[in-house]
């Protein structure tokens, strides 16, 4: 599925079980509820916090859908095309970056 196509299907969905999309600021903080339940995910998967029961089942790729889901949404109610936009913002860092990564002691 291609981000358009994932733009157009979570449009289809809020219109068919939606019935229409949560207003900007409630889908923003939507969004940080989700990307908080990565980090939980995350932090006791590969950091070192142990899993609540509450906890048990949370799978990673659960929660990142969860993240993209609301993100598509945001962007699909603001009228932003996420293939620009990321092929924008994938041009404006291999400018920006172009050496800095590559000479960064820390990575290597």
């Amino acid at each position: 599925m291609t981000i358009k196509e994932a733009q157009l299907q979570v449009d289809k969905w809020i219109t068919k079980y939606g019935v229409r999309y949560f207003s900007e600021l409630t889908n923003m903080a939507i969004l940080t509820e989700e990307v908080g339940e990565v980090a939980r995910v995350v932090s006791r998967e590969y950091g070192d916090q142990s899993f609540k029961k509450s906890d048990k089942g949370k799978k990673l790729e659960e929660e990142l859908a969860d993240v993209l889901f609301v993100l598509i949404c945001l962007a699909n109610q603001t009228n932003i095309d996420l293939t620009k936009a990321l092929k924008d913002n994938l041009d404006k860092k291999a400018k920006r970056d172009k050496t800095r990564h590559k000479n960064n002691e820390k990575l290597r």
